[in-house]
């Protein structure tokens, strides 16, 4: 049958108030970046009008201002999953303008197989080949469109003319069978392929095709800050240390990693330090520092869900793509992120934090446990099966008003059962075979700032004066918080008021 290439505002048009619509892609990466556009113009006519639009938006992670920021400035978002990262999304999710619910990544694809979230009326995908009996090449991210091209009553199509050349051969599509049936994923190794380069779909069901020439809008990642810089040196350092003592197998394992700039800089500590061995990657995304690791050699093989690369960075990768098409797999989330091949393959696991207490537990999401960052993601997903569970940030924010490290975190995401290494700037807290109390001792000595060690000390022997397993006391647990929001500054806190 033939396929009729349709404009953004006419594709705009078949989707409806109420509608459940599924996007294509995973971070900005593959994301659609044009109907959106045209939805969120339709919506504010129709709210001028005085008639309601909004959507559910259901994507494979975060997504970009073409997505989030149009459609959430338009007041467009009923409910919203599983991940957002757009500071409009986030005002809109924060202020109760639309129902948001933070979701493990891996978890998405096959929740929305069970029903769990009703049906998808339309899935907007974006592509950069098709053929006319519906078999479809993806982009720079996958997430979770072999689902979306099952389950969808009707889809739209971005074809993308921004990549200059074909990224035929980079995907391995693969959805999983439900149970009762389903069976083990096969992968023993990041480079196994076990599904199809392409996506197929019912062409009876694609509205049509939209025309799209627009790039990820992926900002250049800054420089390795002095902080962020020995934050990844303590990291590498830590894991050659490991090599050493046998405790991590002489071939390494494969390394999984979560973004930012942190994740840049320990990224490119692991490069540069020559004590730590050629590895390999199993991830969810790869940003701009895996393709110069590749290029050096340090980096040989990356399984992942999406290329987070920025602008300029994936101008070169387009400009060298033959040289990557035997290093690089992208998988949908489901399966990059999927805590069976997590465990088997003994993942080196490294994410950030918002905060960690001096027990272990850490906050990846929630701004003094209450205003939502961006989500979970995909954190949990390999923290909870990895060989190694490491987790970093900065130990101070706005200057040294803020600790990362708090008595009690005020909201948990990881708990200490699944965190077993904590690092910052100060260097590196290993928490394996310790009780609470000792886990405190290593975390306040290891990784808090200078101007809160005499801090977190003093709270830890209060909190010991009541005793318990996990000591606290439960009246100033959240008190460099509760000082934050009345000052501006934790280091203001005075635990001797609760003796």
């Amino acid at each position: 049958m033939s396929i009729p290439f349709i404009t953004a505002e006419e594709a705009a048009s078949y989707i409806k108030n109420g509608d459940t619509v599924g996007f294509s892609g995973f971070t900005a990466s593959g994301t659609p970046k044009v109907v959106t556009v045209a939805l969120a113009k339709r919506a504010k006519e129709l709210h001028e009008k005085g008639e309601p639009f909004k959507i559910n938006l259901f994507t494979g992670a975060s997504t970009n201002d073409h997505v989030d920021g149009e459609l959430a400035r338009a007041d467009a978002i009923n409910m919203r999953t599983p991940y957002q990262s757009h500071k409009d999304s986030r005002n809109l999710a924060n202020n109760n303008g639309m129902h948001y619910f933070d979701v493990h990544l891996s978890h998405m694809s096959q929740d929305l197989r069970y029903g769990f979230y009703g049906p998808i009326d339309v899935a907007v995908i974006e592509v950069t080949e098709m053929s006319p009996n519906g078999e479809l090449i993806l982009g720079a991210g996958i997430g979770m469109t072999p689902t979306l091209a099952q389950m969808a009553k009707k889809v739209i199509i971005e074809y993308s003319s921004y990549y200059k050349t074909s990224f035929r051969g980079f995907h391995d599509n693969y959805v999983s069978l439900d149970p009762p049936h389903r069976r083990e994923i096969p992968i023993y190794k990041p480079s196994d392929r076990i599904g199809s380069t392409v996506v197929k779909i019912d062409p009876a069901k694609i509205i049509g095709v939209v025309p799209s020439n627009a790039s990820e809008s992926i900002k250049p990642f800054t420089a390795p800050d002095e902080t962020s810089q020995r934050i990844g040196d303590h990291i590498s350092h830590f894991l050659a240390e490991e090599l050493k003592k046998g405790k991590l197998p002489k071939e390494f394992l494969p390394i999984q990693s979560g973004v930012g700039n942190v994740a840049n800089a320990v990224l490119y500590g692991l490069g540069e330090n020559p004590e730590v061995p050629v590895f390999e990657m199993y991830t969810e995304v790869i940003q701009d520092a895996v393709m110069h690791l590749m290029e050096e050699g340090k980096c040989k093989f990356a399984s992942t869900c999406a290329l987070t690369f920025s602008d300029d960075a994936m101008t070169h990768f387009m400009e060298n793509i033959d040289f990557f098409r035997d290093k690089i797999l992208m998988r949908p989330g489901e399966v990059s992120n999927h805590p069976e091949v997590v465990r088997r393959l003994g993942l080196i696991a490294m994410n950030t934090a918002l905060e960690f207490d001096i027990y272990g537990n850490v906050n990846s999401t929630h701004v003094l446990g209450t205003k939502m960052m961006n989500g979970i993601g995909g954190s949990a997903d390999f923290s909870r099966n990895a060989y190694l569970s490491i987790f970093s940030c900065p130990s101070i924010q706005k200057g040294g008003k803020i600790s990362a490290i708090v008595p009690m975190a005020s909201h948990i995401d990881h708990s200490e059962h699944s965190v077993k290494i904590l690092a910052t700037e100060q260097g590196v807290a290993d928490l394996r075979g310790l009780d609470p109390v000792q886990r405190a001792q290593t975390i306040i000595e290891n990784c808090v700032h200078p101007m809160y060690k005499d801090l977190m000390w003093d709270y830890l022997k209060l909190a010991q004066k009541g005793g318990g397993h996990t000591p606290h006391n439960l009246g100033a647990a959240f008190a460099m918080h509760q000082t934050f929001q009345q000052t501006g500054d934790m280091a203001q806190t005075d635990f001797a008021k609760f003796v």
